[in-house]
């Protein structure tokens, strides 16, 4: 029993010395390269949805609006609209206003539109980071497969993936557009009754 106990203290020791070693000698976060690190780290382990704590703030505030402006439309759908158009928007929506969070609005979006695919096959070795803003705010790191991938520094003075942020805003400025074309209607739909 007791040499049972300590191998498994033993194992248990190795493993705690591996991951401080890993923790020490991967660049922190508060670089592109660290951020990038953790991004091919997740991937790695197949955890899609801990690239999303990874992205820049528009692209995290965005992934939000678009789970925030889809549910008020789906409320206000299912109050208000006649079948079948109500089915039909409602099957629309589904995906994003039934969410729990901006994360899965990312897994969903960056899985349909192929970033997962990409960031995957892309994936490989730092080559170099460089700055791409003047003012110090923006970089980029270049892999050893020639990928390139832009970091923006984030509110807390970390840096933020924003390969995607361009799309995910235009699909959060889509959303919001939605959501009037939806009020607007079923105002229309309110007052027919």
């Amino acid at each position: 029993m007791r040499r049972r106990t300590a191998i498994a203290l033993g194992i248990t020791a190795a493993a705690c010395v591996l991951t401080g070693f890993n923790v020490i000698r991967s660049p922190k976060d508060t670089t592109p390269e660290g951020v990038y690190l953790r991004i091919a780290n997740a991937l790695g382990r197949g955890d899609v949805r801990l690239v999303f704590v990874h992205l820049d703030d528009q692209a995290r505030r965005a992934c939000h609006a678009i789970r925030d402006h889809r549910q008020k439309a789906s409320d206000r759908i299912q109050a208000s609209y006649p079948e079948p158009e109500r089915s039909k928007l409602l099957a629309l929506y589904k995906a994003h206003a039934e969410a729990p969070d901006g994360a899965d609005v990312w897994v969903d979006m960056a899985t349909r539109m192929g970033w997962i695919a990409r960031l995957r096959r892309d994936l490989s070795g730092v080559a170099s980071v460089v700055g791409v803003g003047a003012a110090g705010e923006e970089a980029a790191v270049e892999t050893t497969r020639g990928a390139r991938y832009t970091f923006r520094r984030r509110d807390d003075g970390t840096w933020g993936l924003s390969m995607f942020t361009a799309e995910l805003i235009a699909e959060a400025e889509r959303a919001a557009r939605d959501w009037d074309v939806v009020e607007r209607a079923a105002l229309d739909y309110d007052r027919a009754r």
